[in-house]
């Protein structure tokens, strides 16, 4: 789905301070907004591994980068680029050594700006499929409702 305009004012700086994590929607897109350390950060809501909310999601800093922590299966996305990173040995490497690596980009980021308290955001002009691209819409309501469903079952 191509973004039509914006940037779209989400909130006064104060209140979404305050709030931390904020949710909206624009253009049909749901986006969570976060305030951490002195920046502010915009993001698709939904986390693109299984659709689960990432509102109450941890901001964690993991190789120099602040992430948001997925609270169902715990995965980690760089705020700023929606980079997917995760910790693994390289079986390759002797001796093997726990590092950090880049899935590369797996959920969408949007531009957050200020101008006189107030707090826009202009949706990502980026083209082609991001994973988190999956979860969105009416179709991602369907695909996100079939993933809690299945989370379920296994945890019966």
């Amino acid at each position: 789905m191509e973004p039509t305009g914006g940037p779209y004012l989400v909130g006064k700086k104060d209140e979404l301070i305050e709030a931390k994590h904020s949710f909206r929607t624009l253009e049909g897109r749901d986006i969570l907004i976060i305030y951490h350390q002195n920046d502010f950060y915009a993001i698709d809501s939904y986390c693109y591994h299984a659709g689960a909310t990432l509102q109450n999601g941890d901001i964690e800093e993991f190789d120099g980068k602040m992430c948001i922590v997925c609270p169902n299966h715990k995965y980690k996305i760089c705020l700023a680029q929606g980079e997917g990173i995760y910790k693994a040995r390289d079986p390759m490497e002797k001796p093997s050594v726990l590092r950090w690596f880049s899935k590369g980009v797996k959920q969408r980021t949007h531009t957050v700006t200020e101008n006189n308290g107030d707090v826009y955001v202009k949706l990502s002009e980026q083209r082609g499929f991001i994973e988190s691209d999956f979860y969105q819409g009416e179709k991602g309501k369907v695909e996100r409702e079939k993933a809690a469903a299945a989370e379920k079952k296994k945890t019966k």
